[in-house]
């Protein structure tokens, strides 16, 4: 196994999801716009971190001074995005807005983080021809060791009674943690905090909380029993086995860019 396939530690959940959409994105190039809600995300995650980083360096930015910096992500993104009835720019600037002081009055005071956005170029594991390459939303400084945060949007990622979604994060948790390991020279070892901001329309539907997993590292890793996920996804990305999925959420002309001549959807 010569050829190092680059990763992107984003994307790993959608190889497993749905293979061919996958090779068609990361792969072969075929890009899609992103949706309204994505670069909601994008947009929450940028003044956020300017906002924490402030915190770190002391420089006293106000959670106001920081909302600029979500403002410009709705209103000139970097990519190309669609934005449309369910979801216009000028609603997802009001949601990012309330979210953005949301987090900066009841989720960053709570916090202790030693770095934000830490990127990581490349992690290579050459034993399984792949390469990981990403960003990490947070490290933070957790009782006597260190752990990850990672923030997450979405219409359902807090419940009702204040539960963040935790499920199904475990294998990015995991890659997350190898890269901020690899980039900040910390050793990780305390458990991966999930940040849910509920990107709901109203005040009532809008909630922050924080989730915690355990061991997100093992289901990557595996034993000597059982292979981990990552050299499940490099069996499929070198042996070139990328399945289609019709069943997934995201099978439609919206989000896959091989959608209309996919032969899986038959």
């Amino acid at each position: 196994m010569n050829r190092v396939i680059a990763i992107r530690a984003s994307s790993i959940g959608e190889l497993f999801d749905c293979a061919a959409r996958w090779e068609a994105k990361h792969l072969l190039g075929r890009k899609m716009p992103k949706s309204g809600n994505a670069q909601l995300g994008t947009a929450v995650h940028a003044s956020t971190a300017k906002f924490d980083q402030s915190t770190i360096d002391g420089a006293g930015l106000t959670i106001e001074d920081c909302e600029g910096a979500l403002v410009d992500e709705i209103n000139k993104p970097k990519e190309d995005t669609i934005w449309d009835e369910e979801l216009p720019a000028k609603t997802a600037e009001k949601i990012g807005l309330d979210l953005h002081r949301l987090y900066c009055n009841q989720i960053a005071p709570t916090q202790d983080y030693v770095a934000v956005e830490v990127k990581c170029e490349s992690l290579e594991i050459t034993d399984l021809g792949i390469s990981l390459t990403g960003t990490t939303d947070r490290v933070r400084r957790s009782g006597e060791g260190y752990g990850i945060a990672d923030i997450k949007t979405g219409k359902n990622a807090v419940r009702a009674d204040g539960r963040v979604e935790t499920a199904g994060h475990a294998m990015q948790q995991g890659v997350y943690e190898l890269m901020a390991e690899k980039a900040s020279g910390l050793e990780i070892t305390e458990s991966a905090q999930i940040i849910g901001l509920q990107t709901g329309k109203t005040e009532r539907g809008q909630r922050a909380g924080v989730g915690y997993i355990d061991g997100a590292r093992a289901l990557l890793i595996g034993t000597e029993e059982e292979p981990g996920m990552l050299e499940y996804a490099s069996r499929l990305i070198h042996t070139g086995t990328f399945p289609g999925n019709p069943n997934s959420y995201l099978c439609g002309e919206k989000y896959c860019p091989v959608f209309s001549t996919c032969r899986f959807r038959r």
